[in-house]
């Protein structure tokens, strides 16, 4: 009895919107903070897991002892820490830069870890940092713990073959407390989705098609949505409400009305939108460089753009397989993995930014369920 009751706290360092966390909540996890410097991402996160504690720190310069004073808990109280530091620097669709700033943030994390010293780790990143001299950094910084740890991975996985309905790509480092148990599973990375992973035109199913350009504000976002398919996704889509997760007057919107935020619009030209009518099914617009979706295949990977620090620029779009028109942060949510209750930022521009920048929820809740039945078998 005691093991089904046991809840593991977990920390999520470079929180973002939340997508470990939500795959965490969804495995059995008690997220007891979310942590990053980004204060919009912080916000979006603070909405869906009010309570948990929201610490806006730069992680470069910040100690687990900071960390374990700021929730008043000690060194040996959390289960998992886990988390995906900014990855800009390290991937393919980036500068590759390495003398971005960011990219130490990589071995901050490995260091927070050995000065807080969970049970377990998850370390989440992008497919690059596996290549040329960034796999020798992924390497020294797994270095610097292996006295303390097993360490599984890295391993890639993409989301497509946990349910999600996108290629997107992500690198999984897992760490047990050799104090903990003798060895790893051999079979720990086995990645296949409990049911068969809808294409595209089934996973957007409910989603509003039409969407007028003026829905900018927060308000004009929200429409109705009807969903009629079933299976994992669907189910992940429209529910699996952890206890205590999600922003309370959202979900009684969607509960009540059926009615979803970030279906904002997005203003085209006469010329782009005739552009975007011709093109075919996975075909780039020559300018802009958008792809249209292709309706029996997976989204391509989702960009997150750059932030005001970075020039401000905006990540390109896909273009819906349907209409000639990029598509809403909400679709790009459902493409993502995360659920149709769930929230982001009200501007269109953070709200790509947010979910172009997360792990796909249902990608984290398949690695972070197998370390939770790790902990509950110790």
């Amino acid at each position: 009895m005691e093991k089904q009751s046991f809840v593991p706290k977990l920390i999520d360092l470079f929180c973002g919107c939340g997508g470990m966390s939500l795959g965490a909540a969804r495995a059995g996890f008690n997220v007891v903070a979310g942590i990053d410097y980004d204060q919009r991402a912080l916000a979006a996160h603070t909405l869906n897991f009010p309570n948990a504690a929201h610490l806006n720190f730069d992680l470069s310069f910040t100690s687990g002892a900071d960390i374990l004073s700021a929730l008043d808990l000690k060194v040996g109280d959390i289960d998992v820490v886990a988390g995906g530091p900014p990855c800009q620097g390290f991937s393919h669709m980036g500068h590759r830069d390495t003398s971005d700033s960011r990219n130490q943030l990589l071995h901050d994390f490995f260091r927070l870890v050995s000065e807080i010293k969970p049970k377990a780790f998850v370390f989440e990143n992008v497919p690059g940092l596996l290549h040329g001299h960034y796999a020798d950094w992924l390497s020294d910084a797994c270095f610097s713990i292996e006295d303390d740890y097993w360490i599984n991975g890295p391993q890639q996985i993409a989301a497509f073959q946990v349910g999600a309905p996108t290629l997107r790509k992500r690198v999984f480092v897992i760490g047990i407390r050799k104090a903990m148990i003798s060895t790893l599973p051999v079979d720990l990375w086995k990645a296949r989705a409990k049911t068969v992973t809808p294409k595209v035109r089934h996973a957007l199913d409910g989603l509003p098609l039409d969407i007028e350009s003026d829905w900018k504000k927060a308000r004009g976002g929200f429409r109705k949505v009807q969903v009629t398919r079933k299976g994992h996704f669907f189910r992940s889509a429209t529910g699996r409400i952890p206890r205590g997760v999600g922003n309370r007057e959202a979900i009684a919107r969607y509960r009540s009305k059926r009615e979803v935020s970030s279906c904002t619009g997005t203003i085209h030209s006469e010329d782009l939108t005739e552009r975007y009518a011709c093109l075919l099914y996975g075909q780039a617009d020559s300018k802009t460089k958008s792809v249209r979706l292709d309706p029996t295949g997976y989204c391509p990977t989702l960009r997150a753009g750059t932030g005001p620090d970075r020039g401000s620029f905006q990540a390109v779009r896909p273009i819906h397989y349907l209409r000639p028109r990029v598509i809403t942060p909400r679709e790009a949510a459902r493409l993502q993995g995360f659920p149709d209750w769930y929230q982001f930022d009200a501007t269109k521009w953070h709200s790509f930014r947010q979910i172009g920048n997360s792990v796909s929820p249902l990608v984290s809740e398949h690695i972070l369920a197998k370390v939770r039945s790790l902990l509950n078998g110790l």
